[in-house]
């Protein structure tokens, strides 16, 4: 039967909507696989011990889990040191990052152990993709104004830190953090994904609506993007601390657990 000219460009729009809407995270919309095991990543500014509120909430849930030392050195070596702790878990394991340890979770959580993803305040790019070129779309940050440099290493001024990073947080609190504070390569900066794990994975993403570290209208964009199920939190960058209950139950929901 011939097709004519009309219903034929309908189909074509059709079928170019609906490859769009293929690349858009829609595995996002698909239930996570029941997963016992979290490995939590964080970013820029931070060690491990960003987690400590989040953690002992996980384990009490029967959660085993992880919170990975990120070197901040290479993009490369960071997605290696995460890819480790990874390969040692026993089952389905949600992939959890803050930050900047988004770009770790989006390139390593193609790892056939990580059976979700969750993104809290975090870096969200496509496989390829300038992040910083994507950032600079969106009114820059107050703290990215207080990092400062000492030869190759970054850290975050004292006054960034406490207003721009950690602003929700009581001011002594605030101040242990600064005192960890992990320094970061320059070259760290350089490095790009090749993957895009949110595209095959289920993904979530926790917004900080009073962020000062990442524009969170560009965190908007990125869940949007990805088709993450997204929760807000009126939270500084630093929610998984000053909002740890909210956190946690996008976690459990990523792994398939009643909060």
């Amino acid at each position: 039967m011939m097709m004519n000219r009309r219903v034929f460009s309908a189909a074509l729009i059709a079928g170019a909507a609906t490859s769009l809407i293929s690349t858009r995270g829609m595995a996002a919309n698909t239930a996570p696989s029941k997963a016992r095991n979290i490995v939590l990543v964080h970013g820029l500014f931070a060690d491990g011990s960003c987690w400590s509120e989040v953690i002992p909430r996980l384990q009490a849930a029967g959660l085993n889990v992880t919170s990975v030392q990120n070197p901040l050195t290479t993009l490369p070596e960071a997605v290696a040191s995460a890819e480790r702790v990874l390969a040692r878990q026993d089952g389905p394991t949600v992939l959890v990052g803050h930050s900047f340890s988004g770009m770790i979770v989006t390139e390593a959580g193609v790892h056939p152990n990580v059976s979700a993803l969750v993104y809290v305040a975090a870096r969200a790019p496509d496989a390829g993709e300038d992040y910083t070129a994507l950032a600079k779309t969106y009114p820059t940050p107050p703290a990215s104004a207080g990092i400062v440099f000492d030869g190759d290493e970054g850290r975050l001024s004292e006054e960034a830190f406490l207003h721009d990073f950690a602003g929700d947080l009581p001011e002594a609190r605030a101040k242990v953090l600064y005192a960890v504070q992990e320094p970061f390569h320059k070259a760290l900066l350089t490095g790009k994904t090749t993957h895009a794990a949110w595209r095959s994975k289920p993904s979530y993403y926790a917004v900080s609506t009073e962020d000062r570290t990442i524009n969170p209208d560009l965190e908007r964009f990125m869940a949007k993007r990805m088709g993450a199920t997204t929760i807000e939190v009126k939270a500084s960058h630093l929610s998984m601390i000053s909002h740890p209950e909210e956190i946690t139950r996008l976690i459990l929901e990523a792994a398939g657990q009643q909060a």
